[in-house]
């Protein structure tokens, strides 16, 4: 089900199976998410998380805003350890065990911040910040606009009905000197649907694969 040509795939299958079994620990008591099959998870969670590995490679450090159960930064952490990760959640619990999934899965290359994305953003250095469902692009690009304008980008995980996300939102991107453009579309296994990556970027710098 993996790439054959992924980075690290062979830790990735051992060290993305422990984090889902201590999700799934860690649902017995908290919410942390609603998809807890063994294969469901491992296609929807991990594998969803790294196909579009290749547009993470060239950053330096990668911030994943509103992590939950720390997707698609542990699963990113895993495969590319040469880079620095901060996942992001501003819930508490949810913050609590990702950092304890980090240190039990020994990640060096991440750590958690337990606050909001555009709170963290204010006082962080130009990042490449990614999030998986975090916010309509509408909202997305007022959360993350001045971040981007400040030199950052962000690179989104969305569903099938990102044209007309981006349709909604392309006035107030353009008002706010911000590009949209999708990247990647991509199927996932099982029928479980369409994915794609969307870049938001700012008008000034030219868009970067």
């Amino acid at each position: 089900m993996l790439p054959p040509d992924l980075p690290e795939r062979d830790r990735l299958l051992h060290l993305g199976a422990r984090h889902l079994e201590r999700i799934v620990e860690a649902n017995r008591h908290f919410n942390l998410t609603r998809i807890v099959s063994p294969r469901d998870a491992a296609i929807k969670h991990v594998l969803d998380s790294v196909l579009p590995w290749r547009f993470f490679a060239g950053g330096a450090a990668i911030l994943d805003a509103g992590t939950g159960a720390g997707f698609p930064g542990i699963p990113l952490a895993i495969i590319l350890p040469g880079q620095q990760f901060t996942l992001v959640e501003s819930i508490g619990k949810k913050a609590r065990f990702v950092a304890e999934s980090i240190e039990a899965l020994e990640l060096t290359n991440a750590t958690v911040v337990n606050s909001r994305a555009e709170d963290y953003l204010r006082e962080a250095p130009p990042i490449l910040i990614t999030g998986r469902a975090v916010a309509p692009l509408l909202k997305a690009c007022v959360l993350f606009g001045p971040a981007v304008r400040g030199g950052s980008r962000a690179l989104l995980y969305k569903g099938p009905d990102i044209d007309t996300e981006i349709e909604a939102a392309a006035p107030d991107a353009h008002k706010h000197k911000l590009n949209l453009s999708v990247l990647a579309r991509y199927e996932l296994p099982d029928s479980s649907g369409l994915r794609t990556l969307v870049q938001i970027s700012s008008q000034s710098t030219s868009l970067r694969p």
